[in-house]
């Protein structure tokens, strides 16, 4: 397992959240805040509680407002002392749990579909597989059980399937392989797309560098197709921020003590 923490996670920042657009008119999604913190945070606290702390991050829609609360993040989270008249560093004095994360932060462009921003990623995303998931979706994942599961079985990809719902796209399973992936079905499946993947690096060769290169149209498809995409099923807590209603949903579980992805 120390060898996998070396495991890169890449996420998919880049939508501009039409949805939200009470908000993300002057952010983008993955920076609207769950208890004062972005949910992107939150989903980086997933990971990192596990131990895995190299993120990857796809910039597109506003992407300077994630760069500018990396680049501040210490000042923002931390006590810190500062002499305005003189060149000496700003002194640091708290540490927070984060102190440990390394984060790459990537423009894939505004307007690009997310598998052309995962093939943009594609350099940054050493080692022989990577774990990617989209910037606005939480859950109690156990994130070792789900790369157990995906190192075992030996294909090219794993979907994490959650519980129905009809906006994300639905899997056709035969035990754990995934025969046919459909995008945003008109009618509910069993399971359905919850993120939280893991790839073989492989899954490069389905991507291309355009910006109307997607994951879920074309590369998924195909690769189920082929009978390369499983899924982990996950039966407990997921949930994404997509309206304002969900937004207002996650902070009541935060504020009530029942926000069931804080593992930390």
């Amino acid at each position: 397992m120390e060898a996998q923490r070396s495991m890169k996670v890449v996420i998919l920042c880049g939508g501009i959240g039409a949805r939200l657009k009470e908000q993300t008119e002057f952010i983008p999604k993955p920076m609207v805040e769950i208890g004062g913190k972005p949910i992107l945070w939150h989903i980086m606290k997933i990971y990192a509680h596990y131990g895995f702390n190299e993120f990857i991050l796809c910039l597109g829609y506003k992407g300077e407002v994630i760069k500018s609360y990396f680049l501040n993040y210490k000042a923002l989270n931390n006590d810190f002392t500062i002499c305005l008249d003189h060149g000496e560093p700003i002194k640091i004095h708290s540490r927070t749990r984060e102190n440990a994360w390394k984060v790459t932060l990537v423009d894939t462009g505004e307007k690009t579909l997310k598998g052309g921003r995962l093939k943009r990623v594609e350099k940054y995303a050493t080692g022989d597989h990577i774990m990617v998931t989209y910037g606005d979706g939480v859950a109690d994942i156990d994130i070792p059980r789900l790369l157990d599961f995906h190192l075992a079985h030996g294909k090219m990809a794993t979907v994490t399937g959650i519980n129905p719902h009809a906006r994300f796209g639905k899997l056709k399973l035969k035990g754990d392989k995934v025969l046919e992936f459909f995008e945003k079905p008109r009618e509910t499946g069993e399971f359905v797309n919850g993120g939280f993947f893991v790839f073989k690096r492989e899954i490069f060769r389905y991507l291309e560098d355009r910006e109307d290169c997607d994951l879920e149209y074309g590369a998924l498809e195909k690769i189920a197709s082929m009978g390369e995409l499983m899924t982990y099923k996950h039966f407990k807590f997921w949930a994404c921020l997509d309206t304002i209603r969900d937004a207002e949903y996650l902070e009541q579980l935060w504020r009530s003590n029942k926000a069931e992805w804080k593992l930390w």
